[in-house]
């Protein structure tokens, strides 16, 4: 058998195939980003030109306005409690007794 091995083997590759497969492994590193940058580009050029309604370059953004909330809070409650002192006249004697009402008023 000539003293060569063909089953089993590793053939190293030439210098000139090295080179070429380096080659084309840069190469399709760079294909790849080169293609993965323009389709990150041109869905955006596509978007831009159909919010602007014109094929132009200039990217505005629509103008959002916040929602607002407004918040009203309710009237305070407190009681009115108006008091004073009225005579009674009880059997033991006339008796100096301390009245009140309350109610509810909106402020």
């Amino acid at each position: 058998m000539n003293g060569r091995k063909t089953h089993g083997s590793s053939r190293r590759p030439s210098p000139r195939q090295a080179a070429v497969s380096q080659i084309g492994s840069l190469a399709a590193i760079v294909g790849f980003a080169a293609l993965s940058f323009l389709g990150a580009t041109l869905p955006a050029a596509a978007q831009a030109e159909s919010a602007t309604g014109q094929g132009g370059t200039s990217l505005t953004l629509p103008q959002t306005t916040r929602s607002r909330i407004e918040i009203y809070p309710r009237p305070l409650l407190y009681r009115r409690c108006p008091d004073w002192y009225e005579l009674q006249h009880r059997p033991s004697g006339t008796v100096l007794y301390p009245h009140m009402r309350c109610w509810w008023v909106r402020g």
